[in-house]
């Protein structure tokens, strides 16, 4: 529970990877927090997740992008790989569609991250919202990376990853 009792929201890790801070992403626009900040994950598997509960806002025609508005107001962008739009979709499946509501850790997409590599293009993937994020390390997808309580104080918080396995949703 947050201040004066309100739920506080949950920010789980949108795909299964390193988490890097947003601005080790090789691209200024992402790096120099043009967008907003973030973290990005180098992932490791091809499964994308939600990674809060909400609306879907915006699935870029080419798939490299979801924007979720979360139940709570937080407007999430989850951006998949560096220059990725230049596939036109290729290397990418979608599993969701503008208006339909998702659950944190239900499956958005498949990213071929081997495919999308092999190509020649970056695959670590930023997500950004409206709230400060700031930690790295490990994690798997649908792990919860941070907590942002109805106020603006958060807590950034990772669940070890050994002896897990990605779930796939």
């Amino acid at each position: 529970m947050g201040l004066f009792g309100k739920k506080d929201s949950k920010i789980v890790a949108q795909q299964t990877g390193k988490v890097v801070p947003i601005t080790e992403v090789p691209d200024p626009v992402f790096s120099d927090k043009v967008l907003g900040d973030g973290i990005a994950i180098i992932p490791t598997s091809n499964t994308v997740v939600a990674p809060v509960s909400g609306t879907i806002a915006q699935v870029a025609h080419t798939f490299h992008a979801v924007g979720i508005e979360a139940d709570d107001g937080t407007e999430v962008l989850v951006h998949l790989g560096i220059d990725t739009v230049k596939l036109s979709g290729e290397g990418f499946t979608c599993h969701v569609k503008v208006g339909d509501h998702v659950n944190a850790g239900d499956k958005l997409m498949d990213m071929d991250i081997e495919a999308i590599a092999a190509k020649g293009f970056q695959t670590i993937s930023p997500c950004f919202l409206n709230t400060v994020l700031s930690h790295t390390g490990s994690v798997f997808a649908s792990s919860p990376i941070v907590i942002i309580p109805r106020l603006s104080n958060f807590f950034v918080v990772a669940l070890p990853t050994k002896n897990r396995s990605d779930t796939g949703r």
